[in-house]
């Protein structure tokens, strides 16, 4: 047995903080002993974020002898750096604006008061710690799992050496995640700079704030720094915030972040930093106009980047590249029959719920010979933001360059009662359907709850249900969901021809 080396994975943790103490006790244990190695494994896992703890818990319940290696912490960046973090500052964010917005609805303010930043962030560190229990070393361990921590590298086509040890497999996945990138910006590494892996140790809140980066890291912590009291500029080099998704979504979004008192700056370029005075002075451009502007903190979410780097993936006979990852199949495996890979280090759309489901098609194609394919999956994702960005499919400019004719139908969220009622009417239902069928092809949802509301439309989508079938399901009053029912409605409008109507009309004339 060998004792694991210590890392500099606990220097994203506050050292004397007791819920983080117990955030490492459970995904980076000190006093951890790594097993002795079996003489084979069914399955080895490099890295223990959400697609290698999806990966290993699977395989080891249905019998496989697996190893997990990690060189970090358990949890991946979804738990430690990611989704379980922003999120729970989000929620603590939109608490405060409804507080502001209370004469909306009460009629009467409440007592004014500042937002406690420390308060919020040391509820995201009770709660993530909490959270970990469920990815603890202790628990996979517990589980039949022998987990190594230390730092994996394959010595060749059907081994892994971590600290001394080598672990001979049957097959293995890459699930090494990703980092932020790391951006070229001139005098930007000497003046100092957050990323989603330090920003959530701050304990004070920063008085002004620059976000470079209009994705979804970058538009969700601006819009949480800005409702818990910190004066943010978010500059995006493009002309709109996400630009992936559709236009008027986008736009919505850009007014919510004004509304928050947030300095939009779209289509500006970072060109360099400077630390002077203990401020941060940063020189933007846009459309050729130079402006200065000056912070306190700077945090870069213009980003992610594959974790490939010293895993010796030559000796493997693994393909990959140092931006796109590790190079896949339609059933997640690599050049090497032996190996294959899940998660974000192989995928294009990095969200967690994806990462757990290639983790899946893994463990059915390496273990058992399955042909479960990527392609085959209908993976929604959400914005986290006020109002929430949520889509699932094609999009309509997708759509028209492969050649499907369409028909979208929109119901703005101002026309359904429990929005009004909410006060959260900004946003709409767009659900796109193949021309001259009710076939499902996309939808676009912008609402308070739109990462919820989607998953009505994933579902549909992979059962084969279509539109008009929507439509007959029966949604509980009042709901803000009732808009997709809407959505089937306005399809069923455009089902009665003029002929059908006069039709219609001369047998109701006729019967009375």
């Amino acid at each position: 047995m060998n004792k694991t080396d210590s890392t500099d994975s606990r220097a994203a943790l506050l050292p004397n903080d007791a819920y983080d103490s117990e955030l490492l006790a459970n995904t980076r244990p000190t006093d951890w002993t790594n097993p002795q190695p079996a003489p084979s494994y069914n399955l080895v896992v490099i890295g223990a974020g959400t697609a290698g703890l999806v990966a290993a818990a699977g395989a080891a319940a249905l019998g496989a002898k697996v190893a997990l290696v990690e060189r970090n912490l358990l949890g991946g960046d979804c738990l430690n750096f990611g989704c379980v973090p922003s999120k729970a500052l989000l929620r603590a964010a939109r608490f405060h604006t409804d507080l502001r917005h209370a004469p909306r609805f009460a009629g009467s303010a409440p007592v004014p008061s500042e937002p406690d930043f420390a308060a919020a962030m040391e509820r995201m560190r009770r709660l993530r710690a909490h959270i970990s229990r469920n990815d603890s070393a202790q628990r996979f361990r517990a589980m039949g799992v022998d987990v190594f921590l230390g730092e994996a590298a394959f010595a060749d086509r059907r081994t892994v050496e971590v600290g001394g040890a080598s672990l001979r497999f049957q097959k293995a996945v890459i699930a090494t995640g990703t980092h932020a990138t790391r951006p070229a910006i001139e005098g930007l590494e000497a003046a100092g700079y957050l990323t989603n892996e330090t920003v959530f140790n701050l304990t004070t809140r920063p008085r002004r704030l620059l976000v470079i980066g209009g994705g979804p890291l970058g538009c969700e912590l601006s819009q949480a720094f800005a409702r818990l009291g910190c004066e943010v500029i978010i500059a995006n080099r493009e002309r709109y915030f996400l630009p992936g998704e559709e236009r008027d979504a986008a736009e919505i979004l850009a007014d919510a972040l004004r509304r928050d008192g947030i300095e939009v700056r779209l289509n500006t370029e970072v060109v360099c930093v400077s630390h002077r005075d203990g401020e941060k002075h940063v020189r933007l451009v846009n459309d050729s106009q130079e402006a200065t502007v000056v912070v306190d903190e700077i945090l870069v979410g213009a980003g992610r980047v594959p974790n490939v780097e010293g895993l010796n993936l030559e000796a493997a006979g693994v393909e990959y590249d140092h931006e796109d990852g590790v190079r896949v199949n339609d059933y997640m495996q690599t050049r090497n029959r032996h190996i294959y890979a899940a998660g974000d280090v192989a995928l294009e759309r990095k969200y967690t719920h994806t990462a757990d489901a290639t983790a899946r098609i893994v463990i059915q194609n390496a273990l058992f010979w399955g042909r479960k394919k990527l392609s085959s999956l209908t993976i929604p994702w959400c914005t986290y933001t006020d109002p929430e960005i949520a889509h699932v499919g094609r999009y309509v400019k997708e759509s028209r360059q492969r050649g499907f004719p369409l028909k979208t139908f929109t119901v703005p969220m101002s026309d359904v009662d429990r929005a009004v009622l909410d006060g959260e009417e900004e946003g709409f239902v767009k659900i796109h359907v193949r021309d001259g069928t009710d076939k499902i092809l996309g939808a676009t949802i912008v609402a308070r709850h739109a990462g919820e509301m989607i998953n009505e439309i994933s579902l549909a989508m992979v059962a084969g249900i279509g539109l008009k079938t929507v439509s007959q399901v029966i949604h509980s009053y009042p709901t803000q969901a009732e808009a997709i029912r809407k959505a089937g409605d306005a399809y069923n409008r455009t089902r009665l021809s003029p002929l059908l109507k006069a039709l219609s009309r001369r047998w109701l004339a006729w019967s009375r």
